[in-house]
């Protein structure tokens, strides 16, 4: 069984053989444990990949992401970094006025100018391998708005619902754009985020982020489901509040801070409805000396939302404070939980 055909499997709760991985690597970790980020990779490789890059170049993105400095990104936005390996932050937004928010110019440049040939080249490139290809977009209206306008300014904003509409159109529409030339290509998913959550509750009322949030991600979902492909999304923090919305839209797997929730509360409301993206505790648990700590994380999430049949993947990050060996004791145990409740394939 490829690793496509396993994460299919999973997403549909039709039994896969062995639960499918996908480790999240930053740079920080590249550049601080080499030698075992190699080993994890050759020991446990992920079922999941990236399309090529097939868009035109930037006229306004300068600098490097995860490089210390400023890098400024497709949209102008201006970032400020003093940690190499992470990205940095916004310290002056953009768009000081929201009046002003038709000048925001969204970079349409980048979108392939050639469809045809752009699709060609990924359709080639998702044929040539047997993992399961995420989109090469990644729509976070959220995020966006925050990056052009700045935090603070951005919750104030939405508060005066006309204002925030407004500038989320804008931002909506491009982003629209992206998801309909990724959905007409040969990849798996469509990959969309925004971070919703607090330590405890969500960022904002539930029912202001049902009527201003809930239908742009209904959009990206319905698009991507008219093409026959799947939906991944990832939100930080404690979104107990919007499990149920995020079913209900379609979305088929979530990467979720689930050590941030009531464990047993979420997998009332969603296991069996939607696949759980990981993930492990990278507050607590991964920088954590004590082995013992890890393995109990493991079995926790085991024990309130594993399913031989499907529903779960094997996920977590390795960034700042992570140490590598976690990472293994975390991919060991996952691998004995699985050998002692196999799927029903494993008993064909």
């Amino acid at each position: 069984m490829t690793s496509r055909e396993i994460v299919k499997k999973c997403l549909t709760f039709d039994n896969p053989e062995r639960m499918p991985r996908d480790i999240w690597i930053l740079p920080w970790a590249e550049n601080e444990f080499p030698e075992q980020i190699k080993k994890l990779r050759e020991e446990y490789p992920s079922d999941f990949g990236f399309s090529p890059d097939v868009y035109n170049k930037s006229s306004k993105r300068t600098g490097d992401a995860y490089a210390a400095g400023q890098y400024i990104d497709e949209w102008g936005c201006v970032f400020e970094n003093i940690h190499p390996g992470i990205i940095g932050e916004i310290k002056e937004p953009i768009l000081k006025n929201i009046d002003d928010y038709e000048s925001i110019e969204p970079p349409y440049e980048m979108l392939p100018t050639d469809p045809e040939k752009a699709r060609k080249i990924v359709n080639e490139a998702c044929a040539a391998s047997d993992k399961f290809i995420l989109s090469g977009c990644l729509p976070r209206p959220w995020e966006r708005y925050q990056f052009l306008r700045g935090t603070e300014e951005s919750m104030m904003d939405i508060m005066v619902e006309e204002n925030a509409k407004k500038l989320l159109d804008i931002i909506h529409q491009f982003y629209m754009k992206e998801v309909e030339f990724w959905a007409s290509t040969d990849i798996d998913a469509i990959f969309i985020m925004d971070d919703w959550g607090a330590q405890n509750q969500l960022l904002i009322p539930p029912p202001l982020w049902r009527k201003l949030f809930k239908p742009l991600y209904k959009d990206y979902a319905d698009l991507a489901h008219q093409n026959g492909k799947f939906i991944f999304m990832h939100s930080d923090g404690n979104i107990t509040e919007i499990y149920d919305d995020l079913i209900e839209i379609g979305i088929d797997a979530i990467n979720s801070q689930i050590f941030c929730m009531d464990m047993e509360e979420i997998a009332k409301k969603a296991k069996g409805k939607i696949t759980f993206w990981g993930e492990i505790d990278r507050q607590h648990v991964l920088p954590s000396p004590d082995k013992q700590m890890v393995i109990d994380a493991v079995k926790k999430v085991a024990e309130n939302l594993y399913d031989p049949a499907g529903g779960i993947i094997a996920q977590f990050e390795i960034g700042p404070g992570a140490i590598p060996e976690n990472a293994f004791t975390i991919l060991e145990e996952w691998e004995k939980i699985c050998a002692k409740y196999p799927s029903k394939e494993d008993n064909r």
